[in-house]
């Protein structure tokens, strides 16, 4: 298929900058003898999660490279300061949240997130593009809300009876550097498509991914309540 020159490729966007991860202030603040002006650092630093899309994603980072015993230490911490910070919690425990697969955890970051905020919520619409590579394989990216301009993107290579080729998520961007109608992802053209077909699609690409025995990527599992309840094997078109 002939790409128009100026169609800009976004898979870059993809890549995990786990640079800024590294210098990300991890949650040791609340600890017995830390220095008041350290816990005053850190406060400012999640503040900044309602703005600063690169601390968001750089904690996002930060929180995804820690083992269990880590993230529930990082949420006991956000618990102990959750006074102290003038951000709507949703900017606090977002980014935490779109790279979070444990069912248990997820559901404590959503109890902690709480009600709705109304100055939180999300400024733009889900969005879902799709394009085709040949040969029954389709490239499709689903544009997620998260809070303010804030969004997750799922990308994907897929065949519905043969699974997927790759998963890419990009956890927390702001939504002027997610892709849209005309952009590339892997050189393919994608244009705007209705969400619920693609759905359908992905679900059946699940059940054909997991009867060859590969492992789903987690980033599926993250997006799991966008699928919805997935097909049986037995219903997997012919």
């Amino acid at each position: 298929m002939g790409e128009p020159p100026d169609a800009p490729d976004v898979g870059s966007a993809f890549e995990l900058r786990s640079s800024r991860a590294d210098r990300t202030p991890l949650p040791t603040a609340a600890r017995v003898g830390v220095e008041p002006r350290v816990v005053d650092a850190w406060c400012a630093w999640l503040d900044a999660l309602a703005s600063d899309a690169e601390a968001a994603l750089a904690a996002a980072m930060a929180y995804k490279a820690l083992d269990a015993e880590g993230r529930e230490r990082w949420l006991d911490v956000l618990e102990q300061d959750a006074p102290r910070v003038s951000v709507p919690r949703i900017a606090v425990y977002a980014p935490l949240l779109s790279v979070e697969a444990d069912p248990v955890r997820r559901q404590r970051l959503l109890t902690a997130i709480g009600p709705a905020e109304a100055e939180a919520s999300p400024r733009v619409a889900l969005r879902c593009l799709w394009g085709e590579v040949g040969d029954g394989q389709r490239v499709v990216a689903i544009v997620s809300p998260l809070y303010l301009d804030f969004v997750q993107v799922l990308a994907c290579a897929y065949d519905d009876r043969r699974g997927f080729s790759w998963v890419k998520h990009d956890p927390i961007v702001d939504d002027r550097m997610a892709p849209r109608g005309g952009h590339q992802i892997g050189g393919v053209r994608l244009e705007p498509t209705p969400l619920k077909p693609v759905v359908d699609e992905l679900a059946y690409a699940i059940v054909a991914h997991q009867r060859s025995g590969r492992e789903l990527p987690e980033a599926l599992c993250i997006f799991a309540d966008l699928f919805g309840q997935q097909p049986e094997p037995e219903t997997l078109r012919g």
